[in-house]
């Protein structure tokens, strides 16, 4: 018979139970403790999100004011509605996807299979507007609905459309700025988001008792810009003008900067688009022809026509300057004294370099010319002369201690990285074309940013977009001013510059670029776009791609503003920076000189030649009427045979010149006289002068009309439109200079 387990046995039995039960007992200890301490962050935040639902409310981005406090960009409260399936009822879904989706203007079914989801939060729509959001909430309160919500967020308006599109930017549809100044300074604009936070049960539906916390957003910083709305609109028409009629087929870009200070007045790139709908291609032709691609290939030409659409040709695209180059060169001929205004250049129309022929753009050769007719004339053997004197190694570190090998630091996204040739890779060759503003690459605002340290006494300045940042409150928490980084050369050569540049403008009896009144400097630049016409098998279009620029300042003595506009791949006629940019230049100060407060002074033969103010003559006796015209230098005719002025063409406050002529009406039955208007352009002024004279039709004069080799390149009024006879057709004449 077997004996049972001894006490022995028993003992060690117990002893074992008693050790896996403590072991286990430990072990358990230890892992509440680390769960509870060493994991404490991980498991409080999964129970808080399972406890607690959280709604983020938006903040309300900053304000983006100009340099006069002027609204560029703003936000204005939106809301966002979104409904809680969990907390619909099934027989209330049909009627809540209707009325949404009848308000909201959103697909019903959509809104259908959204209310039968297991959650708290579907949006139905962003953005919706204020407007929109009374008719929810009038549905809301109609129905009885606790599932359907509104949480305020914000939009982004821009007052002006198309206005400074390039410069200021977008934001997306979560008001984070995506491009220009609105991505730039995102983390200046955005400001910081709230919360609503309330609790809710294992479900996902609302606690049996109320928990609800509101966390204020704060609102973002706003941005004072140093761009003045009034020069930027000056220069965006001037702009789009020169753009359409030259028929640029690769856009063209302006920018006006204090010359002293480096800040940017204006800056804009043309075609452009509207920042309201950003994603939409503004050239109609770009579109259709998108609309009509599928797939991949649609894909792919979208993006890339708003990428273009979108990029700021001022800052974000590189080119070759051409002749405007040659303040670099002939600036640093002067500071280092291998060249004086005595220096006298043979040009033949060209110059062999290494075995290479260098033509000048005039191929007959401007014969013997000093350092200033180098300039005047724009001559290209006379600056590689200039360049070989300096040598490689000197032209490299003035191109360097311009800024034109590092970007210039704009507060500007996406500048582009220039590209110039290394010290030492210069040979004979690329120092001849480089003399003269061939062979480097640098963006416009490189090019303008050293232009004004030519002209401003050698200092290199940084230019910038943003003048302050303001708090919620309008306080100023940030300024920005200006920053010299060096100077590179000395006043006295930079005085003998602006003289020379000046002679550029008035040689000859006056340029494109001239205003009368104003001092006024400046250089036009003409360059090949050799990537283009040196390709194999190019095209007799490509082969003859040019950019056309002009870079003017003024005053000549005590300079403040200076104005670039450039224009890629003109292709109705003339390519040359003196005619397809200057005369925009000359568009732009005469509208701004006398809007920053520089005044004119005139010569005598310019006071003659005045234009003046038509007095407003309507209900005036006819003898007074006659007295006062004539004391202002106006011609007139009188038709009718009343003794009172019914109707004047042109009407009072219109400008034109001495000695054109007003038409009174004094009588009722006298039927208004009409003229055709004829084409005139390509006349010389005397002859389209003559030919709207002839038509009953007063002119008015744009640009350098007295210049012997003036042309009329455009007129204001289309040929054979119909106005009344006496009214003003105006002309913009274009001398035939084709230096650059």
């Amino acid at each position: 018979m077997s004996k049972g387990p001894t006490l022995k046995m028993k003992n060690r039995l117990n002893r074992i139970v008693i050790a896996f039960v403590l072991i286990g007992f430990i072990t358990l200890i230890f892992r509440v403790g680390y769960i509870s301490i060493g994991q404490y962050d991980f498991y409080s935040a999964e129970a808080t999100n399972q406890q607690l639902d959280d709604l983020t409310v938006n903040a309300k981005r900053g304000t983006i004011y100009d340099r006069n406090m002027k609204v560029l960009a703003r936000s204005a409260t939106v809301w966002t509605v979104f409904i809680s399936p969990v907390d619909i009822k099934e027989e209330d879904r049909e009627m809540i996807a209707e009325g949404l989706s009848q308000i909201l203007e959103v697909d019903k079914a959509t809104i259908l299979e959204q209310c039968k989801k297991n959650n708290r939060y579907e949006v139905v729509k962003q953005k919706v507007e204020e407007d929109v959001a009374d008719e929810v909430n009038k549905f809301i309160d109609e129905n009885g609905i606790t599932a359907v919500h509104m949480v305020e967020d914000s939009k982004r308006y821009y007052p002006y459309g198309n206005f400074a599109s390039s410069v200021i930017g977008f934001t997306g549809t979560d008001n984070q700025g995506l491009y220009g100044i609105e991505a730039y300074y995102d983390n200046y604009l955005k400001g910081t988001s709230g919360r609503i936070v309330s609790a809710v049960n294992a479900k996902g539906t609302d606690m049996p008792y109320q928990y609800e916390k509101y966390y204020e957003p704060e609102d973002g910083n706003s941005l004072v810009l140093t761009i003045d709305e009034s020069i930027q609109h000056y220069v965006e028409k001037a702009l789009e003008q020169a753009v359409t009629q030259h028929k640029a087929s690769n856009r063209g870009c302006a920018i006006a900067m204090n010359v002293n200070t480096g800040e940017i007045l204006a800056m804009a790139t043309k075609p452009d688009f509207d920042l309201n709908d950003p994603f939409t291609i503004a050239d109609e032709e770009t579109r259709e022809a998108i609309e009509k691609l599928t797939g991949d290939e649609r894909t792919k030409a979208l993006r890339e026509a708003r990428e273009e659409q979108w990029r700021n040709k001022a800052v974000s695209e590189i080119y070759e300057p051409g002749s405007v180059f040659k303040v670099i060169t002939g600036s640093a001929a002067l500071e280092e004294k291998t060249q004086s205004l005595d220096n006298t250049y043979t040009c033949g129309g060209s110059v062999t370099i290494a075995g290479k022929t260098i033509r000048c753009w005039k191929s007959g050769g401007h014969g013997t010319i000093d350092f200033t007719g180098a300039f005047v004339n724009s001559c290209n053997p006379a600056f590689i002369a200039i360049g070989q004197t300096l040598g490689a190694s000197r032209l490299y570190s003035y191109i360097k201690n311009y800024g034109l090998i590092e970007p210039t630091g704009i507060d500007l996204p996406g500048e582009a990285e220039s590209l110039t040739i290394d010290e030492e890779d210069y040979g004979p060759v690329e120092l001849a074309s480089a003399s003269f503003g061939q062979s480097n690459k640098i963006t416009p605002i490189q090019m303008m940013t050293a232009f004004c340290a030519v002209v401003n006494g050698g200092y290199l300045v940084t230019p910038h977009v943003v003048k302050q940042v303001l708090d919620s409150d309008g306080n100023v928490v940030e300024t920005y001013g200006t920053e010299v980084k060096r100077q590179v050369i000395s006043e006295e050569t930079s005085a003998t510059m602006r003289k020379i540049l000046e002679q550029d403008v008035v040689a000859n009896g006056g340029s494109n670029a001239y205003v009368k009144g104003f001092s006024i400097g400046g250089k036009s630049g003409t360059s090949e776009k050799l990537d283009l016409n040196t390709k194999p098998n190019a095209t007799k279009e490509e082969k003859e791609a040019r950019i056309g620029s002009f870079i003017g300042f003024s005053p000549v003595d005590d300079p403040e503003i200076a104005v670039m506009v450039m224009i890629d791949e003109p292709r109705a006629g003339q390519v040359y920076g003196s005619q397809v940019a200057a005369p925009a230049v000359a568009s732009i100060m005469a509208d701004v000189l006398p809007y920053i407060g520089i005044e004119p002074s005139y010569t005598k033969e310019e006071l003659e030649n005045m234009e003046v103010k038509v007095p407003s003559m309507v209900g005036t006796d006819l003898a007074s009427a006659q007295g006062k015209l004539s004391a202002q230098g106006l011609k007139y005719r009188v038709l009718g045979d009343g003794n009172s002025v019914l109707k004047q063409i042109p009407a009072g406050g219109s400008s034109m010149p001495r000695g054109s002529t007003v038409l009174l009406y004094t009588s009722e039955n006298v039927e208004e006289e009409v003229a055709t208007v004829p084409n005139v352009v390509g006349m010389t002024p005397a002859q389209a002068n003559q030919a709207l004279t002839n038509a009953g039709l007063n002119v008015k004069f744009e640009g350098p009309s007295e210049n012997t080799n003036a042309k009329v390149s455009a007129q204001n009024i289309q040929e054979e439109t119909q106005l009344s006879k006496g009214s003003i057709v105006t002309l913009t004449c274009v001398a035939d200079d084709q230096t650059g």
